[in-house]
């Protein structure tokens, strides 16, 4: 038996899956080894498995046996494995170190690196995977690279003919399930004569 992942956060007394054997006579069912830490119960008569607690992500996932025997005879009983997976759900926002930075360009420079951002996120896996993004690109005159993080100007600027500072919104997405996630970086750049 191989049931759907259940979600970290599930709560006690949830259904997991329910055993069947096949047999002439009732049977008796029982948890007979591999649940250690007792997260699963299951109910005699009706072979239904459920949470016992809370599951505790690092301890999964976790093969136990669960065993069939005649209702009027011990020493006939059958087992088969269960594995239960728990999946990791997305607990963090990915968060840069600082929420505003000021950085400085000089006017007619041809494109170029203004500061490479990094955003840190404490989710593991695909929860933790970030790609980067502008939310104003101010008429394209900046781009990041979506995997590195590094915010580039894309053509020199004039001190005098043009505003001479620049709001930038940055964000860093996770690639989390069931949602993902965004945090946010406002980039000041100060256009210098």
């Amino acid at each position: 038996y191989h049931p759907a992942p259940l979600p970290e956060r599930t709560p006690p007394d949830t259904f997991v899956v329910e055993i069947s054997a096949s047999y002439k006579l009732p049977v008796s069912y029982s948890i007979a080894s591999g649940d250690e830490k007792g997260y699963f119960i299951i109910h005699s008569s009706s072979g239904i498995i459920r949470t016992s607690k809370t599951l505790e992500l690092a301890d999964f996932p976790v093969n136990f046996m669960v065993r069939a025997t005649d209702s009027t005879d011990a020493a006939i009983f059958n087992e088969v494995e269960v594995k239960v997976e728990v999946m990791d759900e997305n607990n963090f926002p990915p968060v840069f170190p600082s929420s505003l930075l000021e950085e400085r360009l000089p006017e007619q420079s041809p494109a170029a690196e203004i500061v490479q951002l990094k955003a840190q996120d404490n989710d593991t896996g695909r929860n933790g995977f970030l790609t980067y993004g502008i939310l104003n690109g101010h008429g394209l005159k900046f781009r990041i690279n979506e995997t590195t993080g590094i915010l580039y100007s894309t053509a020199p600027f004039d001190y005098e003919e043009e505003p001479t500072e620049y709001q930038v919104v940055v964000y860093a997405e996770d690639d989390g399930i069931p949602e993902k996630k965004r945090g946010y970086c406002t980039v000041v750049i100060k256009i210098t004569d």
